[in-house]
């Protein structure tokens, strides 16, 4: 995404909505952890050439779990998004929940940041994909159309993982312990 005619909501404002759409403390600390993993993956990328809009991805990666606590969380905080003018954050916050990602396409975007960083992180914590994933897998186990479409988009991220540590030259673990 260019940074074109993009409103991107301040850090402080992010924090100020979560609170204002009483986001409970311990999803509030998650999507801290998000934001700070995202941008250090998306940095690191840029560091390489990418143009990631670092406003957008700390600003959804904030907002991603705005309305965690209700169904569809990812639909009705993009409509919080929306309602508040940051579009481009909506879009991103709307799809967190089922990307698809293409690991092979040509440039890698926000969204794909947002969605790796949301799948490394447990609770407030980084603990990789693998780890993390685990612990969704566990949550689903015994549905098996959860479980194959989980154990599809862990593919897809192993992929994209890969790509990134390729093109930063470095391992995720490695980067997350700078």
């Amino acid at each position: 995404m260019s940074s074109i005619n993009i409103t991107v909501p301040s850090r402080d404002k992010c924090l100020e909505l979560l609170k204002t759409y009483k986001t409970p403390t311990h999803v509030i600390n998650h999507c801290k952890a998000v934001s700070e993993i995202a941008l250090q993956i998306a940095k690191a990328l840029n560091d390489k050439g990418c143009e990631l809009n670092l406003g957008l991805i700390e600003a959804a990666a904030l907002l991603h779990d705005i309305a965690r606590v209700e169904d569809n969380h990812g639909l009705k905080g993009a409509m919080i998004a929306e309602k508040h003018g940051y579009n481009e954050v909506a879009e991103l916050i709307k799809l967190h929940m089922y990307y698809i990602t293409d690991p092979y396409k040509e440039r890698l975007n926000e969204q794909d940041v947002l969605c790796l960083a949301d799948r490394m992180v447990k609770e407030d914590e980084y603990v990789g994909l693998e780890v993390r994933m685990q612990y969704v897998l566990d949550k689903f186990k015994g549905n098996k159309e959860a479980t194959e479409r989980i154990m599809q988009r862990l593919e897809e991220n192993r992929i994209l993982k890969s790509r990134i540590e390729k093109i930063i030259d470095m391992k995720m673990d490695q980067l997350m312990s700078l």
